[in-house]
């Protein structure tokens, strides 16, 4: 099939005005104007009429389990009280609540044109219960051996099928230890080694709070007063920052996907300073979530400039108000007025894309990427086309996945 649309973005090149593209099943075989894909595909044209399309939008940090939480937690006074609250609420949970926010955590993603989620899995147990996933989707397994979960046969059941190959997925799996704070640098290392052999993608959250930076710089605060007192080892805490401590030990590397970042101090920045181009880590910033934290300003501008690819991602509702994308485009556009609506688009398509090694493939409509792509509606002069994508507020109307139409 052909689609035509007012214009079509593609996040490779300049917008074009009174676009189409051609699909053959899942893979986009030729863009440009109406007239040169009609002379490769004469296949049947679909006019998508007074519309943007654009390639649909990757939320590279998620956490699906959570969406019902979504005002459930006010304002913490810091992040160690909201860790010791979200694990009281998640304790009164089961394995229905957490099936059903799953779900509607899609739903919602949906909505606001999110059609692939790097979503962190708490709970092995569920995949073998869930259904088919309706956007793409990396699932990856949340690792935590700093205080063993109970396990049951479920559990253990669940840990075991949690990678089993499903016809049905569009993306993928990977693995999550959680943090510097609840997981161990053998963890870390060893959720290399497994990568590199199952070539899995890795992602993990990073010195997201100064809870966090005080616990690892100075041994000290109430983060690290908790995980003493859980009988945490503390020998890594004390003397350096938590990207430091995990980069210089090897845990981490410059395949690895690293959520937050919001705290860094100038040995962090010189050390990223001193990689090779292309050496340093993918970076993901939530703006809802730092907004809701009170975190300092995210040192966005400064990690762009050393040419680290920042991603944008939503967080869970346990920390912010909505999953939508071009809702959290809004929030740094307000905190980095300096970035353009095309640099903004390029943080939830082409970033993404590239650290889950899709480029290519995915965030971008081009010959050979997968027909993941959503439409707007588009009235203004071809100039404005990348602010109104950002500025539009409305449920999307139009969704394809894998070549086919969702919405």
């Amino acid at each position: 099939m052909i689609l035509k649309a007012r214009a079509v973005v593609t996040m490779d090149s300049a917008p074009i005005p009174d676009g189409a593209l051609s699909i053959r099943e899942n893979q986009i075989l030729a863009v440009g104007s109406l007239e040169a894909v009609t002379a490769l595909d004469p296949g049947p044209v679909h006019d998508l009429g007074e519309q943007v399309l654009l390639p649909g939008l990757i939320n590279a940090h998620c956490h699906l389990d959570y969406t019902m939480m979504r005002n459930a937690i006010a304002s913490p006074k810091n992040f160690t009280a909201w860790v010791q609250r979200i694990n009281a609420i998640k304790r009164s949970l089961d394995s229905e609540d957490y099936l059903r926010a799953i779900q509607q955590g899609f739903a919602q993603l949906a909505k606001w044109g999110t059609t692939s989620v790097c979503n962190i899995e708490a709970f092995p147990e569920l995949m073998p219960r869930m259904p088919e996933e309706p956007i793409r989707t990396w699932w990856f397994y949340e690792m935590i051996d700093v205080r063993h979960r109970i396990t049951t046969d479920d559990v253990v059941a669940g840990a075991l099928l949690f990678f089993e190959h499903r016809a049905t997925s569009l993306g993928g799996f990977g693995l999550s230890p959680h943090a510097p704070y609840t997981a161990s640098q053998s963890l870390y290392k060893l959720a290399n080694d497994c990568a590199a052999a199952m070539t899995m993608p890795l992602t993990t959250h990073l010195a997201e709070s100064s809870d966090e930076f005080a616990m690892f710089r100075r041994g000290a605060g109430p983060l690290y007063d908790l995980l003493q007192s859980l009988q945490r080892p503390m020998e890594d805490c004390g003397a350096m920052t938590p990207f430091e401590l995990l980069w210089k030990s090897g845990a981490i590397n410059a395949s690895w996907i690293l959520a937050h970042m919001n705290e860094l101090i100038e040995d962090d920045f010189a050390l990223l300073a001193s990689l090779p181009p292309g050496g340093a880590p993918h970076i993901v910033h939530c703006p809802g979530s730092h907004r809701y934290f009170g975190h300092a300003p995210f040192p966005f501008r400064r990690l762009h400039d050393l040419g680290v690819n920042l991603c944008v991602g939503t967080d869970s509702l346990a920390s912010t108000d909505s999953l939508s994308l071009l809702g959290e485009l809004r929030r740094l556009r307000l905190a980095e007025p300096w970035l353009s609506c095309e640099d903004l688009l390029r943080c939830v398509t082409v970033h993404p894309a590239r650290a889950l090694q899709r480029e290519g493939m995915l965030g971008q409509i081009k010959k050979g990427a997968l027909a993941d792509l959503i439409a707007l509606p588009f009235h203004g002069p071809m100039e404005s086309v990348y602010e109104e994508i950002v500025e539009f507020k409305a449920p999307v109307p139009w969704m394809m996945i894998d070549g086919k139409t969702l919405l």
